[in-house]
C-alpha cells in the first residue's frame, strides 16, 4: 500500500508547501507510521507523518518513536490536526464496523482532506484491509469528491487464484461478493483469466498475473498499466465495482 501511495500520490506531496500524511489507527505499535514516513520521504522529502489512535495508551507507547517529521496524536475520524492532510491511510480500521456505517465514515474522512485546487486533485484517503503479514491487500482510494478506484494487491508467490483476495475486500465490498454484484463478477472473470493464463506459469507467477490482467482489460476499466501489474497489483475504477442498491 505504501509503495502504491508513493507512486500514485508522490507528485501531490512534492508540490505541497507543507505535506502532511496521517496513519489513522496505526495499532498497538507505531511501526506502520514509521514505515510510512520512510516510504514517503523517498519521493517527497518534506512530508510529515502523524499517527492517530483513539486509545491514549497506544499514543503514549508510540511517543518514544516520535522524531523530526513523525508525531502521534490521540483522535479518530475527526483527524485532530490544524490543517487538512494530503493523505489519510486507514488500513484495517473499518473491519469491526457495519457495512452501513462505511459511507458516513468515508464522507467524514474525505471532508478532512486537502481540497482540489488548480492542477491538484486534492488529498487522498486510502482505506482497505490486509492479512496479518501483508501478503494480500485490497483498498479503495478516495478523493475529496468520493471513491475513485479499488486496488487488489498480492505477493504473487502466495496466490492460488485471484479470488483468494476476496477475504481481504474492504468493508464496503466484502459482503457484496455474491452473485449479481459487480465485485463478484470481477473476481469470477479474474479467476477465469488466471486459469486461461496457466501456460504462462512456467515463466513464473508474475508473468501469469501480467497475462491475466491484460485479458481483464478487455471487459473491466483497469486504470493502471504493466509497471504496477508487475508488482502484483491491479487497479479498477470504483464505479465498475460499486455495490448495487
Amino acid at each position: 500500500m505504501d509503495r502504491w501511495i508513493a507512486a500514485t500520490h508522490g507528485a501531490e506531496l512534492r508540490r505541497a508547501a507543507d505535506p502532511v500524511a496521517v496513519d489513522l489507527g496505526y495499532g498497538a505499535a507505531p511501526w506502520t507510521a514509521v514505515e510510512l514516513l520512510h516510504r514517503l520521504r523517498r519521493v517527497a522529502p518534506r512530508t510529515r507523518v502523524v499517527g492517530v489512535e483513539i486509545d491514549p495508551a497506544r499514543v503514549a507507547a508510540a511517543e518514544p518513536y516520535a522524531r523530526e517529521g513523525l508525531a502521534f496524536r490521540r483522535g479518530g475520524f475527526e483527524i485532530p490536526l490544524p490543517q487538512r492532510p494530503l493523505l489519510v491511510r486507514a488500513a484495517n480500521v473499518l473491519r469491526q464496523y457495519d457495512e452501513g456505517e462505511v459511507a458516513a465514515v468515508w464522507e467524514r474522512l474525505c471532508a478532512r482532506l486537502a481540497p482540489a485546487a488548480g492542477t491538484s486533485r486534492g488529498g487522498l484517503l486510502v482505506e482497505g484491509t490486509c492479512d496479518e503479514i501483508g501478503r494480500r491487500h485490497v483498498w479503495v482510494a478516495l478523493g475529496p469528491e468520493g471513491p475513485r478506484t479499488v486496488t487488489f494487491a498480492t505477493r504473487l508467490g502466495s496466490l492460488d487464484r485471484p479470488s483468494d483476495l476476496a477475504e481481504r475486500l474492504p468493508k464496503a465490498l466484502i459482503h457484496r461478493n455474491v452473485p449479481g454484484e459487480p465485485v463478484h463478477a470481477f473476481l469470477r472473470d479474474f479467476d477465469r483469466a488466471w486459469a486461461a493464463a496457466a501456460p504462462y506459469a512456467s515463466y513464473g507467477a508474475r508473468q501469469r498475473w501480467l497475462r491475466a490482467v491484460r485479458d481483464l482489460t478487455a471487459d473491466w476499466p483497469v486504470t493502471d498499466g504493466p509497471g504496477r501489474w508487475r508488482q502484483g497489483e491491479v487497479t479498477v475504477g470504483w464505479q465498475a465495482l460499486a455495490p448495487r442498491g
